[in-house]
């Protein structure tokens, strides 16, 4: 660790560890505050030079699509011959979507929409600041202390240079990657909306939309895009969001949403999942 580091701050225990690095939890002597500190060693990303791009990417993106409620918060950075260290916003280790779902299963649509509603409002605007994030998964959707979404790992993101509207090479994480990515085109922001709509059937279903036994099988779905809707697991889903769905894994890209388009188009309809969550909330409390 740096001396600044061990200077700003007193780490605590181990709460992650990833291909390149470790995550701890620290805390500041000065503020009394907790954040986690992600660092990774450069000597495993030396040979590598996408693995290099991204690691020094992902501080340069955060700091420029911050600030935003739901977009992790990188609040320092250091550095030293070994090792790159992001003083980031403390989530609860267990708090991500994808332990969730394994978890509990399926979630409920009213919640599920709420959700989506802060996940789209942040990827709309990290679009707008020409971002894009390209591994939209549960895996990096945290939630914080107050349950609120927080859109982290942004290692694969890129930026679209001025006058550039699109993107080449194949980043991604199997079930989440959109079809235009795996057949080597130029792509534009919107597969981080196919991610997203694989995440937000997954909430829904408790299970992927293209699925595979193995990475050519999942791939092969995907490029299939065959999207159904097993009545035994959506009969209580709304056609709203079946409608949702089949716009946001759209192959056609001309055709699919904008995450603007979702927020506009269904804005009303996360308006009144949100009363209806709460009723439900409130419903509980009293009976319990």
């Amino acid at each position: 660790m740096t001396e600044a580091l061990k200077r700003d701050f007193q780490l605590c225990e181990e709460i992650g560890r990833g291909r390149f690095g470790v995550v701890y939890k620290c805390v500041s002597p000065l503020s009394g505050e907790y954040f986690a500190v992600k660092s990774i060693e450069k000597g495993r990303v030396a040979g590598d030079s996408l693995d290099s791009q991204c690691l020094f990417n992902e501080p340069k993106i955060l700091s420029l699509v911050a600030p935003h409620p739901n977009v992790i918060q990188l609040h320092h950075l250091y550095e030293d011959d070994s090792h790159l260290h992001m003083v980031l916003d403390l989530c609860p280790p267990s708090r991500d979507l994808y332990r969730r779902i394994a978890d509990e299963g399926a979630i409920g649509e009213a919640e599920a929409k709420l959700i989506m509603a802060q996940l789209m409002d942040t990827v709309s605007h990290i679009h707008q600041m020409r971002v894009v994030h390209r591994d939209i998964k549960p895996d990096n959707i945290l939630f914080d202390s107050k349950n609120s979404v927080k859109l982290t790992d942004f290692g694969s993101a890129e930026v679209l240079k001025e006058g550039e509207a699109t993107l080449r090479g194949v980043v991604g994480t199997p079930y989440y990657v959109a079809p235009e990515v795996l057949v080597g085109k130029e792509y534009c922001e919107k597969v981080d909306v196919w991610s997203a709509g694989v995440v937000l059937y997954i909430m829904l279903a408790g299970f992927p939309p293209f699925y595979g036994e193995t990475a050519v099988e999942i791939f092969e779905a995907v490029l299939r895009g065959n999207l159904r809707f097993p009545a035994g697991v959506f009969q209580s889903v709304s056609p709203a969001a079946k409608d949702l769905l089949r716009r946001m894994l759209c192959k056609d890209v001309s055709r699919r949403f904008t995450a603007e388009q979702v927020l506009s188009k269904y804005r009303v309809s996360l308006i009144i999942s949100f009363f209806i969550f709460l009723k439900n909330k409130i419903l509980v409390k009293c009976l319990v």
